[in-house]
């Protein structure tokens, strides 16, 4: 045998195994391999080898081994979120960079905060708290739109509200004080305008022609994102979600640096009682509810201070650089004024209280978990026994009775009326103005 004589038969059998000879073939081999001046002497069979190997420029020889694709690096590949959302805001976008919101420049006598180096420098140093801010932004946004996915009428009121609470504190990566749920899943229903969450046993089903607010929070370090919407099924409602939709598009458009809180308070009236809804033969004009307004945010302190007017008159006081601020507006086929209801259900911790006396372990107890878990941002009765607490209500009761945490009822219109809302949160940078809650969905 000859590597020259082998060589065509090499090239068809390269790729094939060698087939196993009877024992007495292999003797006949080995005598042969042994007499075959190409042996090497460690064993090897160069002959095999220079079969595999054709000689260089002959014909037929075999093409070259194709090179192994190197398998892509998945490291700095971005993840994506699953569906349903499973994946913490945090891990999705680990560098930091969230998504911006809607940025509406300055305009008249603001316009020139656009190009001024001075403002982009400031603007600059306003980043770590835009970073928090927006982060919570992003996962009030995933939630909302799962949400909008599957709420349906027939659903239990108190099941809608932990299914998405459970589905925020995944998004924000609940972790103490740090970050979480800045104040219970709202969702009133028809003329009740605000402030109801389920509370333990409450077996309120969602139906067909209910008109549903839904409203819920979240934060980083204490940088909070305010933001609701109104669901409804029934199409005749569409006037009034409208209207309070355009009036909290006039709000925001309205609002900026030196903007004055009683003149945004008009703009937004004007547009909201511009609509009119037909519910059962009976035309309503839409109504302000004159006492919900919106409000200034600072960390931890949802209620800052500044409220912002829905209807014409209020002070004449001055948005500044650098503030938060929920813009929300409340319509109503009602009287157009709220009062409270009975069963409350929203608590939060007096934020200027100072050291208050209490004698009542049950009480003193109750206020630890408090501190703990929420601080200064608002509860319900939910998240208490979510954290253990059991035999509670006197408890509270006392602690609301000695001022340091106030209750806040459900707010309601007239009885048979229907209330919409809509509410975004923004801040003023020094470059321009930032709906930092905005959303492709509203």
């Amino acid at each position: 045998k000859t590597p020259e004589l082998e060589a065509p038969a090499a090239k068809k059998n390269k790729k094939k195994k060698k087939k196993k000879k009877p024992a007495g073939e292999q003797q006949e081999e080995g005598l042969s391999e042994a007499a075959n001046p190409e042996v090497d002497p460690a064993g090897g069979n160069q002959a095999a080898e220079a079969n595999d190997a054709p000689a260089e420029g002959e014909e037929g020889a075999a093409a070259p081994a194709k090179k192994k694709k190197k398998k892509k690096n998945n490291k700095n590949k971005k993840p994506t979120q699953t569906d349903p959302p499973s994946i913490a805001i945090g891990d999705l976008f680990p560098d930091g960079n969230f998504p911006e919101g809607e940025i509406q420049q300055y305009t008249d006598d603001n316009l020139w905060r656009t190009s001024s180096q001075e403002m982009k420098m400031k603007d600059y140093a306003f980043e770590e708290a835009l970073r928090d801010a927006r982060q919570a932004a992003e996962a009030h946004r995933t939630v909302r739109q799962y949400v909008q996915s599957w709420i349906q009428p027939g659903m239990k009121m108190i099941d809608i509200c932990e299914r998405l609470e459970e589905c925020s504190r995944k998004m924000i990566k609940e972790n103490g004080l740090q970050a979480g749920l800045a104040f219970p899943t709202g969702c009133s229903l028809n003329h009740c305008a605000a402030h109801y969450t389920p509370n333990p046993g409450d077996k309120t089903v969602l139906q067909y022609d209910d008109v549903c607010k839904i409203d819920f929070g979240t934060h980083i370090n204490g940088r909070i994102i305010d933001c609701a919407w109104t669901v409804h099924f029934n199409p005749k409602f569409d006037p009034l979600v409208n209207a309070a939709k355009a009036a909290t598009n006039m709000g925001i458009k309205c609002a900026g640096i030196d903007a004055r809180l009683n003149e945004i308070g008009e703009a937004i009236q004007e547009v909201m009682e511009s609509y009119e809804v037909e519910l059962d033969g009976k035309t309503y004009q839409v109504k302000c509810i004159r006492n919900l307004n919106g409000h200034s945010i600072e960390p931890y302190k949802i209620h800052a201070g500044k409220t912002v007017p829905i209807i014409k008159g209020g002070e004449a006081i001055k948005m500044e650089e650098g503030e938060f601020y929920a813009i929300e507006t409340f319509g109503s086929t009602g009287k157009g004024l709220v009062h409270d209801d009975v069963d409350c259900s929203h608590y939060m911790k007096n934020f200027d209280i100072g050291h208050v006396p209490i004698r009542i372990n049950r009480a003193k107890g109750l206020l630890n978990t408090i501190n703990r878990n929420h601080g200064t941002l608002a509860f319900c009765k939910r998240w208490l026994e979510r954290a253990g607490e059991t035999k509670y209500l006197l408890a509270l009761k006392h602690l609301c009775d000695l001022g340091i945490v106030n209750d806040y009822p459900p707010l309601v219109d007239q009885k048979g009326s229907y209330t919409a809302q809509m509410e975004h949160t923004l801040v003023l940078r020094p470059t321009c103005k930032e709906v930092i809650s905005r959303g492709t969905d509203y």
